[in-house]
């Protein structure tokens, strides 16, 4: 299952999952509310509940917040970050790790609030350099023209559990990252059982759909070795 980031949707996996399907792997890409953590956590919950077999758990960006809430179900047997927020307990996605000084990237410029402030959108022309500085531009503008806004608390939302500790975890760092800095990926990644480093910026889905494929089917592949 295939969970995205923030102001997007499960067609953000379009890409990656015409490669799994190529691959002979079925996949899911279900769209969050964004409302709250737990919320969307219970989405991934719901879906996971449905199915027959077992599931690798792949999340991108502010995903990776909701695969550590969702991903200790008993489906679950890896999980997948893909410059994505492998949270630990008390964490959120803007309070990672606060005592490890790490330079701050350009995300913040391209926040804007509504008039209340309770909710965040993404603006198309800073967001690109930030989401997309080495993705094609007709990708890029595609993905952008697309965005929603989100509730502002998802950014300070923490996961009532952390699923990483209890099953295999694989991170994938963007090493060309301006919204999720690549040092940040690394000390989360670090956490984890594996990584591997991508000459990618933060949209890896979009710009490099056959990378996230490989890596997936490498991980269901596992799976289906040990259960079967």
């Amino acid at each position: 299952m295939l969970v995205h980031g923030l102001w997007y949707g499960g067609w953000s996996w379009d890409a990656v999952r015409a490669a799994l399907g190529r691959r002979g792997i079925e996949s899911s890409a279900p769209d969050l509310p964004m409302r709250s953590l737990d919320g969307d956590a219970a989405v991934v919950t719901a879906v996971l509940d449905s199915l027959d077999g077992p599931a690798v758990l792949v999340g991108h960006s502010y995903g990776g917040a909701v695969i550590t809430a969702a991903g200790a179900h008993p489906g679950v047997r890896a999980l997948v970050y893909v410059a994505a927020f492998a949270l630990a307990q008390g964490e959120s996605i803007s309070r990672v790790a606060p005592e490890t000084p790490i330079p701050a990237t350009g995300l913040a410029a391209a926040l804007r609030f509504s008039d209340d402030g309770s909710e965040v959108r993404l603006d198309p022309v800073t967001g690109r350099a930030v989401l997309y500085n080495a993705t094609p531009e007709p990708v890029a503008a595609a993905a952008l023209a697309r965005t929603r806004p989100v509730a502002r608390a998802l950014f300070s939302a923490r996961p009532a559990t952390v699923a990483w500790r209890e099953r295999r975890a694989v991170y994938a760092i963007c090493a060309r990252d301006a919204c999720v800095a690549p040092d940040l990926q690394r000390l989360m990644a670090a956490r984890l059982d594996e990584q591997v480093t991508w000459d990618s910026d933060h949209s890896a889905p979009a710009g490099h759909p056959d990378l996230v494929a490989d890596l997936v089917a490498r991980e269901v592949g596992r799976v289906a070795d040990s259960d079967g």
